[in-house]
């Protein structure tokens, strides 16, 4: 199979008649952005309802203005083209404008992930060399800490969130400004609204920058392209029917692969964007029944609560289109969501392919299975997206497509414009990555006969939590600073709620004595919580003959203890 890591660029054949005088030109060529989505639905449907926070309603036109003077005041506080600015909050308005007022500056969206501790999110601020941070005033604190002893240079533009109460947030004001930091709708307004702004010269700059844990504990900046963040919008447009009328509930958060690029897809059809700081049930149904919702995102711990949590039960009034990724949700949680009014698409992807790259797509011969064996059909990862070029399952070393017989495994291995560009500052793991022409994503697979793809195992050692990625060697190396651990091995546990947590499995030194308390807590006190072990395991450690733990003993012992 032909290497095509690097691709030539387009050469015109003269010889060729339909290539002959006909060059690109501004008339018939012009970049692939989704920053033209928002200018095309503020034409379009000015006065539509833009954005919904709270209180707060943004027509289209309104909320054009506030990203173009976003863009306006980066520019004038110095940011530059190819520069980064980094937002750390949850899914309220200012998070949803950056991902187009930053690129309007031609400057390079960071959206962190707020669940990080402050050593990860120094880490990212630092390694993005961030020319400004954009924070949530519910998150001072943790900057203020990120702040201490570092050289921290960027410039900080505080969010006050006059709903943060009736959200479930920390009200306005109750957090202490640094004093160098900006106030955000001060900011705002020492932007021209009005500015002009032009698409980038070039559709494979970056847009967005989001990092991801990878299998070791610095996590690894993914770089996005303004060609494939449009077409892997446009490709949800399709994927999830969403059009004019569409009301989307922000129940996935926007820092997670610039929230599977629904932040462009939602604006490309000028739909509603409902914005929502905290994902609970309750508020979760009161919302879309005020807002008349109809589509919505989240990981298999979205669904599990919805389906499963306590509150008004009564079905919905109209249907809602609800996409979850990673694990499959399990058939009495579909039968549950079902019977709510919501209907489940199955999709697949990693932070290295903008969100999702394959989809369950419904074939109209499953309507008349039973939920069981409707249930095993939807459990597949599917085929692949619709702007995504090709997915398919290989041998990892030859990269040869296995047999489609259900039963052979590989590699679920992945090419097309909505592969990203690479790592930042990172060529090696680029290099491994995209070797061969192919996205290796690193997950186990069979390949069925008509073509769908389902996973079997992963690769890697990642353990994903509530739809969050936990590195097993970030915590083993917290495990084994602590001084009476001799080894450590971390493996994911099933869980009910989480989907996976992680389980640690300790060996002591000899003479010492911990608890499995005092391990959690330890952890806890060192790195984000959601990542510390909700289990802990002593004993010695299986390992091979050369003396390597071997892991898959672990996750079956752990199985049983879930």
């Amino acid at each position: 199979m032909s290497d095509q890591s690097s691709l030539p660029p387009t050469v015109t054949d003269e010889e060729n008649i339909f290539e002959r005088n006909l060059p690109r030109r501004a008339a018939n060529h012009a970049v692939l952005t989704p920053l033209s989505f928002l200018r095309r639905s503020a034409a379009v449907y000015p006065d539509k309802i833009a954005v919904i926070h709270g209180e707060q309603h943004f027509s289209y036109a309104d909320f054009y203005r506030r990203c173009r003077a976003l863009a306006s005041a980066l520019t004038a506080a110095g940011v530059g083209p190819g520069e980064t600015v980094s937002v750390l909050a949850p899914n309220v308005p200012p998070l949803l404008e950056a991902h187009y007022g930053v690129p309007m500056a031609g400057a390079v969206l960071n959206a962190i992930n707020s669940r990080l501790d402050a050593a990860t999110i120094g880490f990212i601020l630092g390694h993005a060399q961030a020319k400004v941070l954009i924070v949530d005033s519910a998150w001072l604190d943790v900057v203020r800490e990120v702040m201490e002893g570092n050289d921290f240079g960027a410039r900080v533009v505080v969010y006050h969130d006059p709903g943060a109460e009736a959200d479930g947030g920390t009200p306005a004001g109750n957090a202490k400004m640094p004093g160098s930091a900006t106030d955000y709708e001060d900011f705002l307004a020492s932007g021209d609204p009005d500015q002009p702004w032009q698409p980038p010269a070039d559709e494979w700059l970056a847009i967005s920058l989001n990092y991801t844990s990878g299998t070791t504990g610095n996590p690894k900046g993914v770089v996005y392209s303004h060609r494939g963040a449009c077409l892997n919008a446009l490709g949800n447009v399709m994927t999830f029917g969403l059009d004019a009328r569409t009301v989307y509930l922000w129940t996935l958060p926007m820092f997670h692969c610039n929230g599977w690029t629904y932040t462009w897809a939602v604006t490309a059809v000028g739909g509603t964007h409902v914005c929502l700081r905290k994902v609970e049930r309750e508020q979760v149904f009161a919302k879309i029944r005020e807002h008349g919702v109809t589509h919505m995102c989240g990981a298999p711990i979205i669904l599990n609560m919805l389906a499963r949590g306590e509150g008004d039960d009564a079905p919905l009034e109209h249907t809602v289109e609800v996409a979850t990724g990673g694990a499959a949700p399990p058939t009495t949680v579909i039968r549950a969501l079902e019977r709510l009014g919501f209907r489940v698409t199955h999709l697949y992807g990693l932070t290295e392919t903008y969100g999702p790259a394959t989809v369950c797509v419904w074939q109209p011969s499953w309507d008349d299975l039973d939920p069981e064996q409707r249930g095993i059909h939807m459990a597949r990862q599917g085929v692949n997206h619709v702007t995504a070029d090709e997915a398919i399952v290989a041998d990892p070393e030859t990269q040869v497509p296995v047999p489609r017989d259900g039963a052979t495994m590989g590699e679920i291995l992945l090419r097309g414009n909505t592969v990203m560009k690479g790592y930042l500052k990172n060529p090696a793991a680029t290099d491994e990555a995209l070797h061969g022409g192919w996205f290796r994503t690193g997950d186990l697979a069979v390949w069925h006969e008509d073509g769908y793809i389902e996973i079997k195992d992963r690769s890697k050692d990642i353990i994903i939590s509530g739809g969050e990625n936990i590195s097993s060697l970030e915590v083993e190396e917290v495990l084994y600073a602590h001084p009476a651990v001799l080894e450590a091995a971390v493996v994911a546990r099933p869980d009910d709620k989480w989907g996976e947590t992680p389980c640690a499995f300790v060996a002591l030194r000899a003479g010492a004595k911990a608890s499995d308390e005092e391990i959690i807590d330890w952890c806890r006190e060192r790195m984000a919580r959601f990542k510390a072990p909700r289990a802990v395991v002593f004993g010695e450690l299986p390992k091979t003959s050369t003396g390597k733990i071997q892991k898959h003993v672990l996750r079956e012992e752990a199985k049983k203890l879930a």
